[in-house]
C-alpha cells in the first residue's frame, strides 16, 4: 500500500515537472514563432502510439551511458515501459508500455499515465518532420500550405508526383 502511494505520488511530481517544462518550452517556441505545422484530424483509437512508446534523445545524451540507463531506469520503474530495443541511427529508446492492452487497444492506467503520453500527438508539430502512424488519424499541415500547394499547381507535374509531394510535405488539408 504504502509502496504504491508512493509512485503515485512520484508519478503527480514528475508530471507536473513535465507538465511546467513542456509549457514553457512552448511558450517560448510561440513567441520566436517556431510552430510550423497545425495539427488535423482526431484520435480513431487505433492504439499504435501506446504499442512502442519511443523516446528520441539528442545523440550526446544517447551516447552518456549512466544518464541513457537513469532514463531507461526511470521508465521502467515509473512508467511501466520495458526497453525493447535501442535505434542508434535517430538515438531513439522505444519500449513496450506494460499498461497497453493489445486486445482493447486502451491504457489500464489511463488516468496516471506519463506526460508523454498524455502530449500525444500534440508533441510531433514542433518537429522538423512530424510522422504519424499509418492508421493514426492525426496529421500535421504546413502553416504556409495553400501558398506551397498554389506554387506546386502551377509547375506541370503529373497529379501522382503532386499527391506525394503534398503528403511528404505536409500540405494536404
Amino acid at each position: 500500500m504504502k509502496d504504491s502511494f508512493i509512485k503515485r505520488t512520484i508519478k503527480r511530481i514528475a508530471w507536473l515537472r513535465y507538465a511546467i517544462d513542456l509549457w514553457v518550452t512552448r511558450k517560448v517556441m510561440y513567441l520566436r514563432g517556431e510552430k510550423q505545422y497545425e495539427l488535423r484530424g482526431s484520435c480513431n483509437r487505433c492504439g499504435r502510439c501506446c504499442e512502442h512508446p519511443t523516446i528520441q534523445m539528442s545523440d550526446l545524451t544517447f551516447h552518456m551511458k549512466r544518464f541513457k540507463k537513469c532514463v531507461i531506469w526511470w521508465q521502467q520503474k515509473v512508467n511501466g515501459f520495458v526497453l525493447e530495443r535501442e535505434n542508434k541511427l535517430d538515438a531513439t529508446l522505444i519500449f513496450t508500455c506494460s499498461h497497453f492492452d493489445e486486445d482493447t487497444k486502451q491504457c489500464d492506467s489511463y488516468s496516471s499515465r506519463p506526460g508523454m503520453c498524455r502530449d500525444y500527438p500534440v508533441g510531433q508539430i514542433y518537429s522538423v518532420n512530424p510522422t504519424f502512424f499509418e492508421e493514426c488519424g492525426f496529421y500535421a499541415v504546413d502553416k504556409r500550405a495553400a501558398s506551397f500547394r498554389q506554387a506546386l499547381e502551377k509547375t506541370e507535374l503529373p497529379p501522382d508526383k503532386l499527391e506525394d509531394l503534398y503528403k511528404r510535405l505536409h500540405l494536404k488539408e
